[in-house]
């Protein structure tokens, strides 16, 4: 009686949460071509396995919203937010955006990474100098 009254209450909490986090897949979404390089290849296993964590974390992004709401609810009892606790816990690890780390697409180099381009501030500096980045100039004054 009473798993059934949590299963009864789990889906209408997913059905209400469905409708109000369409945009969770759209701010973890980002562009294939970013993803995919020009090259036949990943610079190095660091980019790839940032790759493989990115497409998992999108994957797995509706889910990981709508069972983290159930989760932090304090409204709701605490079986049902066990029950998010063990179910969360399920998920691989590399679907969790917080692994996701920010990368050069051309040098795999992680620091002083400009987020709008993914180049490092040494890439975006040279092709910046050489006129090679469409709408960037050095400051005149």
């Amino acid at each position: 009686m009473a798993a059934s009254m949590w299963r009864a209450s789990l889906s209408l909490g997913f059905r209400l949460l469905q409708s109000s986090f369409k945009t969770a897949n759209q701010a973890l979404q980002t562009k294939t071509h970013y993803l995919e390089q020009v090259r036949s290849h990943y610079i190095d296993w660091r980019m790839l396995r940032d790759v493989k964590r990115r497409k998992m974390a999108f994957q797995y992004a509706s889910e990981r919203l709508r069972i983290n709401a159930i989760r932090k609810n304090t409204i709701l009892p605490k079986e049902l937010q066990e029950v998010a606790d063990k179910e969360i816990a399920a998920f691989p690890k590399d679907s969790c955006p917080v692994r996701i780390r920010n990368r050069c697409v051309i040098t795999s180099r992680p620091r002083g990474v400009k987020r709008t381009w993914r180049l490092s501030r040494i890439m975006f500096r040279q092709f910046a100098d050489h006129s090679q980045m469409s709408g960037i100039q050095r400051a005149m004054w």
